[in-house]
């Protein structure tokens, strides 16, 4: 399909293209997302379904199969632009197909607690740095970005 400098640019085309579905996804979801983040939800199970879809049926030996540029363009641009968690569905799923199940709880395991460790430590972080400029505590206020599933 395209080679060298093309490819990457075409990755990240297709990048903008799934961050613009999943902005208005998260649009579309805003009025019934305030209670728990249902648009976020709805985003991370459709990516889910979406890469490991377009994965089986486009694989050298499926029905489609289709070059590595075109899977990269459409697994690591408009699906993961759309959700990273997307391909950490996709590679736990790939792990406990290999028979790797083991490998496969330790990835979600350590997703998990490390992403929600890491998000802890950056809100930790910036409200230090927040204090610090602004010399008093000041209650944080939802962030209207992440309400909206983005």
């Amino acid at each position: 399909m395209t080679s060298g400098f093309l490819t990457p640019m075409w990755i990240a085309v297709a990048g903008a293209m799934g961050t613009l579905l999943r902005y208005y996804m998260g649009l579309l979801t805003l009025s019934w997302s305030q209670r728990l983040p249902w648009g976020t939800i709805l985003i991370n199970v459709t990516g889910s379904f979406a890469i490991a879809f377009f994965s089986a049926l486009t694989a050298a030996h499926a029905r489609f199969p289709a070059s590595n540029e075109t899977r990269l363009i459409v697994m690591a641009g408009i699906c993961g632009g759309y959700t990273t968690f997307s391909a950490f569905s996709l590679q736990t799923i790939d792990l406990a197909r290999d028979g790797a199940l083991g490998r496969a709880l330790l990835n979600i395991t350590f997703s998990l607690v490390l992403c929600l460790g890491a998000t802890a430590v950056g809100y930790v972080s910036a409200d230090g740095i927040n204090q610090h400029s602004a010399g008093a505590r000041t209650p944080p206020t939802p962030d209207p970005v992440t309400r909206q599933g983005t």
